[in-house]
């Protein structure tokens, strides 16, 4: 499958590293440079119903062979990089017949892939690994998504023996500043089931994802000079370490796993006058998503009590656990599942500490389970992806299809 891995490669080379402070849609212009190229890539490999909205959302659809009675399907992926690193000049290495030892990938720089640290890459001896050269991260969140995708549309349209019906596919923007749905068009897409091909090492299949919220507050001081301040100063820096320390320390990321929720302090900054704090909420149990809720409203209400209503706060739910949309339909999980399974992998199937396009999708009517792409170490310098992983996936996408048309009459 020389051709996916010149995909991949060809892709990462694109800078879509997408923007939160951007107030246009997509957030940066490569998004719209890469939806082009793969727009042309698209139309050269014979899909149809190819669109590019001027919002970045890339469709395309290749229609049934058969007249088999099949569902339509989609497979999804999303053109933006993470802007936690740079996405700028990726200068990806190729580690053919990787022997297990540590991976050199900017030595000087400090960028290596010790054994001791990342035990996962033991896993891939013999394998071919895809790294940056260091300064970067490499982009297989979700370049290998995309990469893999078209590399399954060209192999159905080159063995038009397999039977499928109508497969449907979109590459969106956005997806890493929690915008990838905004204006994605679920009735115009056209399938009844989907999957995002956005997911981590190979095997994992993930059916469930937080239910998340964010908090935004603001805390207005008073700000006296230090040495008259006695009974006067109301500092909202202080407030806000006070607010912090009435949440549990139990429940932050760092010591949470698994099924376990958290609150997560990611953004603070302030004066003694005017002090911002920033929160994610997030849980997999609906119930215990919103006692989280409902106790920060509280421990609001308490300091403002104390600091005659000094603080505000903004709660907004973004997204919920697509487990109860996608439980109903519980038979796409299981296609998938055989998919695997058909080619000697065991599906590894785990709760998302986290959240996909798929979540919000799947409460847009639109199942959407997500799929593994072989990647590890996202949105990092020392991400990886093993090209066999990505490899598997191809399978994997053309098994369901296959499933599909195999349970249809």
């Amino acid at each position: 499958m020389t051709t996916l891995c010149d995909r991949f490669l060809r892709y990462v080379r694109v800078d879509t590293q997408s923007c939160e402070d951007s107030a246009s849609q997509p957030s940066t212009p490569g998004q719209l440079v890469l939806a082009e190229l793969l727009k042309k890539e698209l139309q050269e490999i014979g899909l149809s119903n190819i669109s590019l909205s001027d919002k970045g959302y890339l469709m395309a659809e290749l229609p049934a062979n058969t007249d088999k009675n099949i569902p339509p399907i989609g497979f999804i992926a999303h053109l933006d990089t993470s802007p936690d690193v740079s996405g700028r000049n990726v200068k990806p290495k190729v580690f053919n017949n990787y022997d297990g030892g540590d991976l050199i990938v900017d030595q000087p720089a400090g960028v290596v892939l010790r054994t001791v640290e990342y035990p996962e890459l033991r896993k891939y001896i013999g394998k071919t690994i895809i790294t940056s050269c260091g300064d970067t991260l490499l982009g297989a969140d979700d370049k290998s998504g995309i990469a893999i995708i078209m590399t399954a549309l060209a192999e159905l349209i080159a063995r038009p023996e397999i039977e499928h019906g109508k497969i449907v596919v979109a590459f969106t923007p956005d997806e890493e500043i929690g915008k990838g749905t905004d204006y994605f068009d679920v009735a115009g897409f056209g399938a009844q089931y989907a999957y995002t091909v956005d997911g981590g090492p190979l095997g994992e299949l993930e059916t469930e994802t937080f239910n998340a919220a964010s908090a935004t507050i603001e805390i207005n001081g008073t700000n006296i000079h230090p040495g008259t301040a006695y009974g006067r100063m109301k500092n909202a820096i202080l407030i806000a370490m006070e607010l912090n320390a009435l949440l549990p320390v139990d429940q932050r990321p760092e010591n949470t796993a698994d099924y376990q929720g958290f609150y997560h302090l990611h953004k603070i900054n302030g004066t003694v006058e005017h002090a911002a704090v920033a929160y994610l909420i997030r849980d997999h149990d609906r119930n215990q998503f919103n006692e989280k809720k409902a106790y920060l409203e509280s421990c609001v209400d308490s300091l403002n009590a104390k600091y005659a209503n000094a603080i505000s706060l903004k709660l907004e739910d973004q997204y919920y656990n697509m487990r109860e949309k996608i439980e109903p339909v519980i038979h796409i999980v299981d296609l998938a599942k055989q998919a695997m399974l058909d080619i000697g992998i065991e599906p590894v199937i785990k709760p998302i500490r986290g959240g996909t396009d798929g979540a919000r999708l799947s409460f847009m009517g639109l199942p959407c389970p997500n799929l593994f792409t072989g990647g590890h170490n996202f949105h990092s310098r020392f991400e990886f992806v093993c090209l066999e992983s990505m490899e598997a996936a191809v399978k994997v996408i053309i098994g369901i299809i296959s499933g599909f048309a195999a349970s249809s009459t």
